[in-house]
């Protein structure tokens, strides 16, 4: 099930979810809206390689705002930090991105019980795209969770995630055996 806009106040109310800087009027019925924090990202080489760590370069997004170009991976982030301990998270683009030809992620729109982060975003688009800080770039989904978790991301020691940043972090693929 899906959580109300009273359900998400609740669960903020007692910090089972944390949204920071949180603001009354991103709450939807049954969402809060997230938005493109002032960071941006891309890789350093063309061609990459998942058994190996990918470099990325990190730019402010300028007041004019930014061009981004069909063909290119960017990452960005929400200016939002948020925790979720009680509840599934799932991070969709809003409609207008969409309607602007803008994917916010290509695989990873789901988090975990227990994370703790700002969300990195794996930006494309169809056609250039001027984009700016501060911008609605997605919505914050909860889920309710069935029985006990073992697990919680946030506690877990192999996450891969954990660090805070303000900046989009590129994949740790890497870091996988396989």
């Amino acid at each position: 099930m899906i959580f109300s806009d009273k359900k998400i106040m609740e669960s903020i109310e007692t910090k089972k979810i944390v949204i920071e800087p949180f603001r009354r009027d991103c709450l939807g019925t049954n969402s809060y809206d997230v938005h493109l924090g002032k960071w941006l990202a891309m890789y350093k080489d063309q061609v990459l390689d998942a058994r190996k760590h990918n470099e990325i370069e990190h730019f402010e997004i300028p007041e004019t705002g930014f061009v981004l170009h069909p063909g290119i991976l960017y990452l960005g982030v929400t200016e939002e930090y948020t925790e979720t301990h009680n509840a599934v998270p799932f991070l969709e683009g809003k409609s207008s991105v969409g309607r602007l030809g803008i994917d916010i992620h290509a695989t990873a729109g789901k988090g975990d019980v227990g994370f703790c982060n700002t969300w990195t975003l794996e930006i494309s688009c169809t056609q250039p795209v001027r984009v700016y800080t501060g911008m609605p770039i997605g919505q914050l989904i909860y889920f309710a969770v069935e029985g006990e978790i073992e697990r919680y991301y946030n506690l877990k020691t192999d996450a891969k995630y954990n660090t805070r940043t303000e900046k989009p972090v590129e994949s740790m693929m890497w870091k996988n055996k396989f």
